[in-house]
Parts: C-alpha cells; structure tokens; sequence
C-alpha cells in the first residue's frame, strides 16, 4: 500500500515541484490573483484535492512561491559576488554575468515580486530583506578588494540600483547593443579598467563575439 501511495503522489497527483512550477508559470503570465487552488489543478489537468497532498492552503503555495523567488534570485547573485575574481574588476564583470544570464537570474521573477509587494506589507518586508542581502553581498564583494565602508556601499547602490532600474523600466537589449558598455560600467562601477583578458573570458561565457 506504501508504494503505491507514492507512486500516487508523483503521478497522478504530481508533486510539490510541479505545483509549484505552475503557480510560478501562473504568476509571471498573469499575475498574483491567477495562483489559485482550481486554476492551477485545471492548468495541471489533476484534480483539484491533489493540491493538498503537497500545500495546506493557497497561502502555503504563495509562500512557497517567495521562497523559490528568494532561493533562485538572491542565491544566484550572492553566489556571482562570492565568485573566485583576481581582481575587482573582474568581480564586478562576474556580477552582471548573473544579471545577464535569466537562467540564474530572472528578471520577470523580480519584477513581479516587486509589483507583489505593493499589495502586502509582509511581502514588502520580504522583498526589503532580499535587497539588503543582495546589497550587503556586493559591499562585501568591494570591501574583498579594499574598498572602505562608505565607497563600498555607494558603489554597491550603484551597481545594483542601476540593474534594478533595468528591470522596473523592463528595458530589453540584446548583447550586441549591451556588451559595448560594459567597459565603461566596469570603469564606472570600480574606477578600475577591465584588462582584454578580462572581457575576453567575460564574453566567451556569454558567447559574444565583439564586431571587428
């Protein structure tokens, strides 16, 4: 009886992951009122009880949901600033590959967490906690490289502040127009210049190819 009781929870019931990735699929289509119990068993083609086996109610998927966006955006970014870098330089070029790679970071994700929290003070609080974390990350990455407290924050506000304006403004650019850029940025971010092997290597691992 055991096993078929899980094999009933990953087959016919799904699974606390497939859930959850249509609530996250729901939720950037359509918005927060779209992650509901019956919308997504519809969407899942299961039914609508099977949801229970996994979450208590809608709040428990909606929490689980800010976990995930917590788990995937932040993690990936405290991990791009935490990356082996020779130089700051390169620290920082380490840094916007994440913001440059939706696989590890997703801006759609962001952006509707933030539009989230104008509906609710606790996941507000969430979303200012998550900035913090991100920010403190990249002060750290600057104060690796010597940087004193008060230049290391301003220039952390300004690398991640810069992004996020990106993102609020949902600007969307293609490599050939961003990575021309990126020696200023890193100028601006740093006041140190990238070395060619520096954007070399930063461009291979986004397979630019810069025009001659």
């Amino acid at each position: 009886m055991e096993e078929v009781d899980i094999q009933d929870q990953k087959g016919w019931r799904g699974s606390r992951e497939v859930w959850l990735d249509a609530a996250r699929a729901a939720f950037l289509e359509s918005g927060l009122d779209a992650v509901k119990v019956q919308p997504l068993a519809a969407r899942l083609n299961l039914s609508r009880t099977s949801f229970y086996w996994f979450f208590k109610d809608r709040a428990a998927i909606l929490d689980a949901l800010l976990e995930d966006w917590d788990r995937s955006n932040t993690e990936a970014l405290v991990g791009g600033c935490e990356a082996y870098a020779e130089t700051i330089a390169e620290a920082v070029l380490n840094v916007i590959s994440v913001f440059l790679d939706e696989g590890r970071f997703e801006p759609r994700f962001d952006m509707a967490v933030r539009g989230w929290a104008h509906r609710s003070d606790a996941v507000t609080a969430r979303v200012a906690a998550a900035d913090e974390r991100r920010l403190d990350a990249i002060r750290a990455m600057f104060a690796r490289f010597g940087y004193d407290p008060e230049e290391a924050d301003v220039r952390a506000r300004t690398v991640y502040l810069v992004q996020i304006g990106y993102i609020s403004m949902q600007i969307r650019e293609s490599l050939e127009v961003r990575m021309p850029r990126m020696p200023a940025y890193v100028k601006t971010f740093t006041g140190q210049t990238a070395t060619e092997n520096e954007l070399a290597r930063f461009h291979a691992r986004h397979d630019y190819r810069p025009a001659d």
